[in-house]
């Protein structure tokens, strides 16, 4: 294990310098870049502290259910790529590898579920690529627990704000936000954590940037590759401090002109939101957690059929169609009826009303290949139909609402609208409903209940217990 790192003052000189010009002589990069630093400069206060360590106890969780899912595959990943130093552990395997296995393998790991953390305003997951680059980073350096939760809320803004500028421009140009952008707010969150100083940072963001990737090819047919992209991003994010630390420089303007990112992978963004420094509470402030193991897109159709599963007198034999009505970016790609893949159930909004109104929940146990070749449910699916409302469209991302209207076998029509889903910023899970949710995926994953009890006491402290949690991964 390495020593504790140099801490070296984040004061950022390149662009202390250009502040004393006019601000618009600044390159769109440096200008995203101030905002970030200042975040970085600032004491994390109590509730940013809060609710990163509620954001680390969620990803340990869907963490440690993904690994109980695919152990078999990762494994078998693991063992292909080769042994590498025993310095950062693989969550739920019991094992330890370099910090770019670790980072790849929980990567993978931390999306399989679905059941990671999200911003919907960027259409992003930040949890999985920060948390999982800044975790094998921080057990490789032995970092201590403030800086670490340093690293986290400045990684998460680094994430969002650039997703946010972007989205939706980046989704349909077919780009993963969770692996380009996470990509590279888990860099700068590395190199916060890491104490570095400016020229590193910035070149670390430079490589983080240019190497940026994630196809949304991802969700198509039975591909098992979705949660590839977060972990390819972890990997990345790692890569580019090893460059920066190396003295790699990458080029000054990243995000700009005609070969930057934003004109590459989006063609147009919002400018202010990249540059300006917003009032709203910062992103760490605002993920959704997910009560479904599903796609988020899915998640308000869920709600609103179990509140017509709960109605008196309730009975699924009894319907005869299912409509489905909510934004537009929630409908391609995820109004499929048959899916080939547990992959592909957990994309689909009628596999997933289907199955929430024939049991009741849409946990880890209803995405399973028994369940997606289930006759009832399947048969229910086939009668959703799922499209856009242009009203529930006009209100997207400030909320992601859905109705669903069930027709019965007389004509009787039951209906319910969700406007904002369970476990969003407006409708948040509690601090006890986050830990049973760890608990529980815990307890699927296999761990025994102290050792599980004992993890999420580490991480709800994680600035006094940051060495505890490292030796129980």
């Amino acid at each position: 294990m390495g020593g504790s790192p140099t801490r070296v003052p984040l004061i950022f000189p390149e662009l202390c310098l250009k502040q004393v010009l006019p601000f618009d002589s600044m390159n769109i990069t440096d200008q995203f870049l101030r905002g970030i630093v200042r975040l970085a400069e600032q004491p994390v206060l109590p509730a940013a502290r809060h609710h990163a360590c509620r954001c680390l106890l969620d990803y340990l969780g869907a963490t440690l259910a993904g690994s109980r899912l695919i152990g078999d595959q990762l494994s078998r990943l693991l063992n292909a790529l080769g042994e590498g130093a025993p310095t950062a552990s693989m969550i739920g395997m019991n094992r330890r590898s370099s910090m770019t296995h670790a980072a790849l393998i929980n990567g993978i790991a931390s999306h399989a579920a679905e059941l990671d953390d999200g911003v919907i305003s960027g259409i992003i997951h930040p949890g999985g690529p920060v948390f999982t680059s800044l975790l094998a980073v921080a057990q490789h350096h032995e970092s201590r627990g403030e800086d670490f939760l340093r690293g986290v809320v400045v990684g998460y803004e680094a994430a969002v704000k650039l997703a946010e500028a972007v989205q939706p421009h980046h989704k349909l140009r077919g780009w993963h936000a969770t692996a380009t952008c996470g990509a590279v707010g888990a860099a700068v969150g590395i190199m916060v954590m890491r104490s570095a100083e400016s020229k590193a940072l910035k070149n670390a963001f430079s490589a983080a940037v240019v190497s940026a990737g994630g196809s949304l090819k991802v969700l198509q047919g039975d591909s098992h590759l979705k949660p590839f992209n977060p972990g390819h991003a972890s990997v990345s994010a790692i890569t580019a401090m090893a460059l920066a630390e190396a003295g790699f420089e990458g080029p000054d303007d990243p995000l700009g002109g005609p070969s930057g990112f934003l004109e590459m992978m989006a063609g147009s963004w919002n400018e202010a939101t990249l540059t300006s420094e917003s009032s709203a509470p910062i992103a760490v402030e605002r993920v959704y957690f997910k009560p479904h193991a599903a796609c988020r897109y899915c998640h308000p159709a869920i709600d609103a059929a179990l509140e017509l599963r709960a109605v008196p007198g309730f009975d699924g034999r009894r319907i005869r169609s299912i409509r489905v009505r909510t934004y537009q970016l929630a409908v391609a790609g995820h109004d499929h009826v048959a899916p080939e893949s547990v992959s592909s159930a957990k994309m689909s909004i009628p596999f997933s009303v289907a199955v929430a109104l024939l049991r009741g929940r849409a946990g880890i146990d209803e995405y399973t290949e028994e369940t997606i070749r289930d006759v009832l449910v399947i048969s229910l699916a086939r009668l959703v139909e799922v499209s856009a409302d242009d009203g529930h469209t006009a209100v997207f991302p400030a909320q992601t609402p859905a109705r669903v209207d069930l027709t019965l076998d007389d004509g009787s029509i039951l209906t319910a609208e969700v406007r904002e889903p369970k476990g969003d910023p407006g409708a948040p899970l509690s601090d006890e409903e986050v830990d049973d949710k760890f608990l529980s995926l815990a307890r699927f994953a296999g761990l025994e209940p102290d050792r599980a009890s004992a993890l999420r006491d580490a991480a709800r402290q994680f600035d006094e217990h940051a060495a505890d949690l490292y030796q129980l991964l």
